[in-house]
């Protein structure tokens, strides 16, 4: 996991006179500092301003959007036994970092994953001046410190977990509610084979509906509702539902049509759209992952309906462990490898892969280019997927 570090940062070996010219940021007026922390809206940049100093590190307070909100509840370990155990629900924000390679810049890497704070950071005294890193661990290496100024940063909303009895469980979303003047929140929670809810006026865990299934993938909130994908006893079809947070009753979303695929929900913008992602299975002896294809549907929340689309715009959807997100190809640097109207998978099975993209001529009569599918331009290694999502893009 990706975390926001404070770290001493080593001397340096320029001449005294090159270190002279240096502003000191530290000697500003406090006035003026005040007046600099009232227009810093940017998280990152909030973090980089409280490393120019101590002094300016007690000025601008840690930003909230970087802050890992929790919250204690009731042990489901057991249930439907009720149990005077806790565990721990926690809101990570989630991150793409690109960082800053060395030529050939025809490569750009990345990591995509969870960010947070070193709660140590309080509790020592640190010297001026510091250094803000990210601390990225990969397995089968030591940790490694990357200067966030030597990158580039993009906010990708957050996810919730859920550390239950010594596990971690990741099929989970919070909905905050409004109801006769309190706020309230509901957990709904995948729980081997059921769906568990929790309302915080309760603090009980309740099975939803007495719904039954052999596997819930996905379950995202979308203008005030959940929407979950559930697997039929056969595990090759998948269906999708939509829960409402006071009834809990399961409503299926049309069409119902029972296909051999994987189905991805991915949430868009702030409750702008709701998009689902299906990828089609090749029942064959040899897995080829070109040749497999991706229909993409909007949801229409009026009807309940799937309605299939060919242009994402300018997203880019990323789907894979860390949930199914979006992000702006706009907000992206021109030759980073990753352009709008594509489908990343990082949960990809063989380390190579490629972005989908619709229509695409593969130049063979018997592929439909109706569809979303490997687009060859640009390829995609997937170099490690825990505990963050690591992957580089050639271009």
């Amino acid at each position: 996991m990706l975390q926001s570090a404070i770290k001493k940062k080593t001397s340096s070996s320029s001449s005294s006179s090159s270190v002279s010219m240096m502003p000191d940021w530290s000697r500003l007026p406090e006035e003026l500092l005040h007046i600099i922390s009232e227009n810093v809206e940017d998280c990152f940049d909030i973090v980089h301003a409280r490393s120019v100093s101590n002094s300016w590190r007690s000025t601008f307070s840690f930003p909230c959007t970087l802050r890992r909100q929790s919250y204690s509840l009731p042990s489901f370990a057991n249930f439907p036994s009720e149990s005077k155990d806790l565990c721990t629900l926690e809101k990570i924000p989630l991150f793409l970092f690109r960082v800053q390679t060395p030529p050939p810049a025809s490569v750009s890497e990345y990591f995509l994953g969870g960010i947070g704070r070193d709660e140590s950071e309080d509790l020592t005294e640190l010297p001026s001046p510091l250094q803000c890193s990210v601390k990225v661990k990969i397995p089968g290496s030591d940790p490694t410190l990357m200067n966030m100024r030597d990158g580039q940063i993009f906010p990708l909303g957050h996810q919730y977990r859920i550390s239950c009895d010594s596990k971690d469980y990741r099929t989970v979303a919070f909905l905050q509610l409004n109801q006769e003047g309190r706020e309230e929140f509901i957990v709904l929670l995948g729980f081997g084979r059921f769906f568990l809810a929790l309302r915080s006026s309760e603090m009980k865990w309740k099975l939803v509906m007495g719904f039954r299934t052999p596997s819930s993938d996905d379950i995202v909130t979308f203008r005030s509702r959940f929407y979950v994908t559930v697997r039929d006893t056969s595990m090759t079809m998948m269906y999708t539902f939509r829960i409402d947070p006071f009834s809990l009753r399961m409503t299926p979303l049309m069409p119902m049509k029972p296909v051999g695929s994987l189905k991805y929900l991915v949430p868009c913008g702030n409750d702008d759209e709701l998009f689902m992602v299906e990828k089609f299975l090749c029942f064959s002896n040899v897995l080829d992952f070109c040749r497999l294809t991706c229909k993409v549907s909007r949801l229409q929340e009026e009807t309940g309906i799937w309605v299939e689309v060919s242009d994402l715009g300018d997203r880019v959807l990323f789907i894979g462990r860390f949930g199914n997100v979006s992000c702006s190809a706009k907000e992206l640097p021109d030759g980073c490898g990753v352009s709008g109207n594509s489908i990343l998978f990082t949960n990809e099975l063989d380390n190579g892969t490629y972005v989908y993209k619709y229509g695409v001529d593969t130049g063979r009569e018997e592929d439909d280019i109706n569809c979303w599918s490997f687009s060859g331009e640009n390829r995609v290694t997937i170099l490690s997927t825990s505990p963050v999502v690591s992957f580089r893009v050639e271009h």
